[in-house]
């Protein structure tokens, strides 16, 4: 059987075994506080409630008038206790609505909608209103990319199931548990796109190949889609290296999917189109993976957006005695943002949260780099990561410029091969904010 794959990488321990066979629970926090931010992909949204006001599950609460605006909705029927800025994945402080849950359990769906059979226009406008984003960590608003420019030729849509990332399982589980909602969702975005369908299965679980393979068949879908396997290596899971490894083309510099004919799907956000079709269902829950050495019974959960994952804590997992983390992850440890503490909401791009012993990560001091390459032959993007780093802390960013600085994925191949500790994505990161700070005020300025 031929196995896809693409140059560079890297071959971090996986440590799917904690979780990879723990079933989805649906867990609610304890204190029934809810802390949603107001944007959670696309432009920036404006509330639509205010404090004191009774919101039914499922109902919008914040919005905007741009194409890029995704709506975001109430995850339970409740009150708005209050709107005020709390600190999210990033470490970054944003506008937040919080809500009290009352028990009611009123809800504010949509009417079902078969997704064969309507419009082109009423399928990106019910994916919208659902608020829909891609669910692998990027939160970029499904119906922009389903609805490329004209001239852009959609040839596949490509299934990002590979689920690179160490630790994280919960897209294995969806596809174990729910395969149906993950080809619904395919079928629905083929009939918008009009493109075949490609899922791209890492071979570390081959065994989900067969289910859905029968799940095809048996819908009849059998034609206009296929599984496809790719080889396990990080960072397979990139954009980028699913359209190289499953089509053998390459996306352009500065250049998206579109361009060279695809469009990518997450499998967590092919199953919310599904329920979004189905159900009327919007975007308000998810399923994430609490996982890491600390974590006594790694697990998938399934929760409503907006829950603190400390409200989880004691409740739906616990930390082991004696093993406290050093470090707190929102999303896996290779592309993952460190955290404080645990005391931030589930958004919809939140796939999982590791808490890590110090046995697991690295804690050594960065050392001089002694241009032993490693890095540059574990780029997939096959950039110069040393010659990157030197011009950043030289101040040269157009220097970092020319050798491939906005082209980095920041997946984190370099660092993770580095023998100096160097934290090369911390570089490449500050590197490109301060290149998109100068470039914003060089255009200001003309």
């Amino acid at each position: 059987m031929k196995k896809f794959t693409f140059k560079g990488g890297i071959h971090p321990k996986e440590n799917k075994e904690l979780s990879s066979g723990s079933e989805i629970q649906s867990v609610k926090p304890a204190s029934g506080t809810y802390t949603v931010p107001v944007t959670m992909g696309g432009a920036p949204n404006t509330p639509l409630v205010k404090e004191g006001d009774s919101v039914a599950r499922g109902q919008k609460i914040s919005d905007g008038d741009k194409f890029m605006n995704c709506p975001v909705h109430s995850p339970v029927s409740g009150k708005i206790k209050k709107i005020t800025k709390c600190t999210v994945t990033g470490n970054l402080t944003v506008p937040c609505i919080v809500i009290q849950e009352d028990g009611e359990g009123r809800t504010d769906f949509m009417p079902p909608l078969d997704p064969l059979k309507c419009s082109k226009e009423e399928a990106l406008e019910r994916i919208r209103s659902a608020g829909i984003v891609g669910m692998g960590g990027a939160s970029f608003p499904a119906h922009v990319k389903l609805n490329p420019p004209q001239d852009k030729k959609i040839d596949y849509v490509l299934v990002n199931a590979a689920e690179c990332e160490p630790y994280l399982t919960c897209d294995e589980r969806l596809m174990k548990e729910t395969p149906e909602k993950l080809i619904d969702g395919l079928a629905a975005v083929l009939s918008v796109s009009k493109a075949y369908g490609i899922i791209a299965l890492e071979d570390n679980k081959e065994y989900l190949k067969p289910v859905l393979e029968d799940k095809i068949q048996k819908a009849g879908f059998s034609k206009y889609m296929e599984v496809r396997l790719v080889k396990t290596k990080y960072p397979q899971g990139s954009e980028k290296f699913i359209v190289s490894s499953c089509l053998g083309t390459e996306i352009p510099s500065a250049k998206l999917p579109a361009d060279a004919g695809c469009i990518i799907c997450n499998a967590g956000t092919l199953c919310a189109i599904s329920e979004a079709f189905r159900e009327g269902k919007p975007l308000i829950e998810r399923v994430l993976t609490i996982s890491g050495g600390a974590v006594e019974k790694p697990c998938n959960l399934k929760v409503p957006v907006g829950t603190l994952i400390s409200d989880l804590r004691g409740n739906a997992f616990n930390l082991k005695e004696g093993k406290a983390p050093v470090k707190i992850i929102s999303g896996g440890p290779m592309m993952g943002f460190a955290m404080a503490d645990d005391s931030f909401p589930v958004a919809k791009g939140t796939s999982g949260v590791t808490f890590l012993t110090k046995e697991e990560t690295s804690l050594k001091e960065e050392s001089a780099c002694i241009g032993c390459g490693k890095c540059i032959n574990a780029c997939p993007m096959s950039l110069n990561p040393v010659l990157m780093k030197r011009e950043i802390q030289a101040d040269s960013l157009e220097k970092s410029r020319k050798f491939g600085l906005m082209d980095c994925i920041e997946c984190g191949s370099c660092a993770f091969v580095c023998p100096a500790s160097i934290p090369l994505v911390q570089y490449f990161r500050i590197g490109k904010s301060l290149l998109r700070e100068k470039m914003a005020a060089e255009k200001g300025g003309k």
